[in-house]
């Protein structure tokens, strides 16, 4: 997607690391997944990065959601084989689980309403759109794929 702020249709921007920010993996709002009580969705994305059971306990007990990121970062040589296939959907499990977990979260992601939702990460091209607005922006879609389910009447 390349996201231009001249586009017509409203935007509503995220940051990832925001943690005042209901819509950011990093805000502390915790839900039950996997067996397990995650304190934030960078807590649960970074977690499920392993197989290794130690390694998934030390990032689920990180005191805050950047250490959990640090620690993700630190274990590069244990990462899953099918991380690269999986992640987008680890992420959207644990944004999903959030907002079922809590009605505050749900509902300000369903107040955005039709708006394109965008991460606004300068240098995740994954994740993010990047300094130029080309990147994937994937968080964005999961986001928007995430209100998508919430607006369902068995969701």
């Amino acid at each position: 997607m390349f996201f231009k702020p001249s586009d017509t249709v409203p935007t509503v921007r995220v940051s990832r690391q925001d943690v005042e920010d209901p819509l950011s993996p990093s805000s502390r709002f915790g839900f039950h997944l996997d067996d397990a009580d995650w304190p934030s969705v960078e807590h649960y994305y970074q977690g499920m990065k392993f197989i290794d059971p130690a390694i998934r306990e030390a990032i689920r007990t990180a005191p805050d959601p950047e250490a959990a990121r640090a620690l993700g970062k630190q274990h590069k040589r244990a990462l899953r084989g099918d991380w690269k296939k999986v992640r987008i959907t680890v992420m959207t499990r644990g944004v999903y689980i959030k907002a079922r977990s809590h009605e505050a979260v749900a509902q300000v992601l369903r107040a955005t309403g039709d708006q394109r939702i965008v991460e606004t990460s300068q240098y995740d091209y994954f994740w993010g759109i990047g300094r130029d607005g080309r990147g994937d922006n994937e968080y964005g879609k999961v986001l928007m794929a995430v209100r998508e389910k919430l607006s369902q009447p068995d969701a």
